[in-house]
């Protein structure tokens, strides 16, 4: 598999996801500019958390109209892995890949602190965990309260759309508490936590690299399925 970052001005955990995929995974990686108008070649897309365009009017509100954006649209729509961290997962909302929105946290204050998940492994981007297992990954942020109206909750609860919820505590105060959640689809992928920061034992945790196994399995699997 051949994998894109996305690189906005602002992002600022785009080399994390890059050091995940290519010195963890050894998988093949490029970052890719918003300037760029493509993603042919590449068979996943990662949008890395950070700050794109410094969050002005809202978070990701601005790099919704990046011209690397119609490409990734239709990279999602064509049923191929995007995965969105953070400010990556607020720009897959303001994109329309995914439904609601991600709010300012209750507190009020920006939260930065490790988490426990719990984990739905029924989806290509955590069939590597066991289901329901709970697992521990960092947060960083001030927006990640996830904020849907009852309708779309009730979709997402009905279409087992949930990949992860908070465990025990809820940090910034989403509804169902909801960590992260994919698209009816199943290709697209967005959470507020941050797996590309917990991949490595020298860093204390590795729960997150189970995550880029399973897009990297089930990438296997298809190249098997269209080889075959």
């Amino acid at each position: 598999m051949k994998f894109a970052v996305i690189v906005f001005p602002g992002s600022n955990c785009d080399i994390d996801l890059y050091e995940a995929l290519k010195t963890v995974c050894h998988a093949e990686v490029e970052y890719v500019s918003h300037k760029e108008t493509s993603l042919a070649g590449f068979d996943a897309v990662m949008v890395p958390g950070g700050f794109s365009y410094g969050d002005y009017l809202r978070c990701g509100a601005i790099a919704r109209f990046a011209n690397i954006m119609p490409a990734l649209i239709e990279f999602a729509k064509a049923g191929k892995p995007v995965f969105g961290t953070c400010n990556g997962f607020q720009i897959l909302t303001e994109a329309g890949l995914l439904p609601g929105a991600l709010k300012q946290n209750d507190s009020l204050k920006f939260v930065c602190k490790t988490v426990a998940l719990e984990v739905n492994n029924q989806t290509m981007f955590t069939s590597e965990y066991n289901d329901n297992e709970v697992i521990k990954l960092p947060i960083a942020h001030a927006d990640g309260s996830y904020y849907a109206d009852e309708e779309t909750l009730a979709k997402l609860e009905a279409n087992n759309q949930i990949a992860f919820r908070y465990h025990g505590e809820n940090p910034n105060g989403s509804l169902h508490d909801i960590a992260g959640i994919v698209n009816e689809q199943g290709n697209v992928l967005g959470m507020m936590p941050h797996p590309e920061r917990a991949v490595e034992a020298l860093l204390g945790n590795e729960d997150g690299l189970r995550l880029f196994k399973s897009i990297l399995k089930h990438g296997h699997q298809t190249e098997e399925v269209v080889d075959g």
